[in-house]
């Protein structure tokens, strides 16, 4: 297994930015100097989800341009991320090793349900921020519970009412399929959809079948699936096995109408490995411009997106939706770290992420905007249907909510 770290250390230039900034709340807070902001990430670089390893460099590159700016209010970003292969008892291991070796002064994107639940408890315990997590699991909106966590992603359980909706509506006669992740993650879809149909259509779910992520495919679920005579699949998988049953459901000649959850809609490392042939037809809930889409070309926050890529990343990641989703997000960090001003302490860096007003990020589809408060820790709550048409995904329909 790979160790991968990534780091953006602080310059010595930035000393002089910083002279004037002062050291209000900064000197008690671990990972804070006059010219450093020390943020650590936990990101699956192997295993099962290593295609989400784009997320983490892709952060990376956004923090870099912002340190070639100047940092934030005089300090530069040191980003240090880890690979945890999406192994939650890895995650422990390299989280303990960010916060009491590292001395990172908070947590950032830390990805996936499981390796962010198995964190969860120690980030809480010892008041360390863990924010915008990279998962949509309705547990991570908890700040009763859980007021050192805070959520990024839709919330799962509202896409799958979205998509159980649109199901009723276009379909109120259909069977209904389910391949789901078995843990968190892939339960949230089911609670979602089956909320949405209720207790008079609770029978159009006529199969459902689990996969672990230890499995090497998904193809005996997808037949089992296929044999239950459904003429509606709901694919809630991550991108390693959404696109193996993407695949073998066209390989089997399935003709039922296919939904894919958000989190597998890269056209570049999802429906490519598919088949994009196999892949038309497909159905999803987005929240983001999809950078495959030629509707988006001449869009300033497209443009913005192009231009970034050109200077920081490689022509791969320009249609990647996972880069698009972590340029995003990390824009959100920023942001954060602004309202903060010279008062980055933990308290003060929790308490922001928790402030967030009508932020509109460049690549959020028109009208959407990300709020957050002590009582909403769903940042992004609004999402439209799209359809896949062999090259891009097609928006249809208005601006929902599960």
């Amino acid at each position: 297994m790979i160790n991968r770290r990534i780091f953006l250390q602080s310059s010595a230039a930035a000393a002089a930015l910083a002279a004037s900034a002062g050291t209000a709340r900064a000197d008690d807070t671990p990972g804070i100097t006059d010219t450093e902001i020390k943020i650590g990430n936990t990101m699956p670089y192997s295993g099962p989800a290593s295609a989400y390893g784009v997320i983490g460099r892709t952060e990376a590159a956004y923090f870099k341009m912002i340190n070639e700016q100047g940092g934030v209010n005089g300090r530069k970003i040191n980003y240090i991320s880890l690979d945890d292969a999406y192994s939650p008892p890895k995650t422990v291991e390299q989280v303990r090793r960010l916060v009491e070796d590292e001395k990172v002064a908070f947590l950032f994107q830390t990805l996936g349900t499981p390796p962010n639940l198995a964190i969860r408890p120690y980030c809480n315990a010892n008041k360390v921020p863990q924010l915008f997590v990279s998962t949509g699991a309705s547990t991570f909106a908890d700040p009763e519970h859980f007021p050192w966590t805070i959520g990024f992603n839709p919330n799962y359980q509202t896409e799958a009412r979205i998509y159980g909706k649109h199901i009723l509506a276009t379909k109120p006669d259909g069977k209904i399929a389910v391949l789901y992740q078995n843990d968190g993650f892939g339960k949230d879809y089911l609670i979602g959809l089956k909320d949405a149909l209720g207790a008079d259509h609770a029978g159009m779910i006529v199969k459902e079948a689990s996969y672990e992520t230890s499995e090497p495919t998904v193809d005996s679920q997808v037949v089992t699936l296929q044999g239950s005579g459904a003429d509606v699949l709901l694919i809630a998988a991550t991108p390693k096995f959404a696109a193996q049953a993407i695949r073998k459901s066209a390989d089997l000649g399935w003709n039922g109408v296919r939904y894919v959850t958000n989190v597998s809609v890269s056209v570049t490392t999802v429906l490519k490995p598919a088949g994009l042939d196999k892949s038309k037809g497909l159905i999803t809930a987005y929240y983001g411009k999809d950078p495959t889409d030629p509707r988006w070309n001449d869009d300033p926050g497209m443009k913005e997106w192009a231009a970034f890529v050109g200077k920081y990343m490689s022509p791969t990641e320009l249609k990647d939706a996972n880069a698009t989703y972590a340029f995003g997000a990390a824009a959100t960090m920023i942001q954060v770290l602004k309202q903060c001003g010279n008062d980055l302490s933990r308290e003060s860096v929790m308490k922001q992420a928790a402030n967030l007003k009508d932020l509109e990020l460049p690549l959020l589809l028109p009208g959407m905007k990300i709020n957050t408060s002590p009582t909403n820790f769903s940042p992004i709550r609004q999402m439209q249907l799209a359809s896949f048409d062999g090259a891009s995904w097609q928006l249809f329909g208005e601006l929902l909510m599960g």
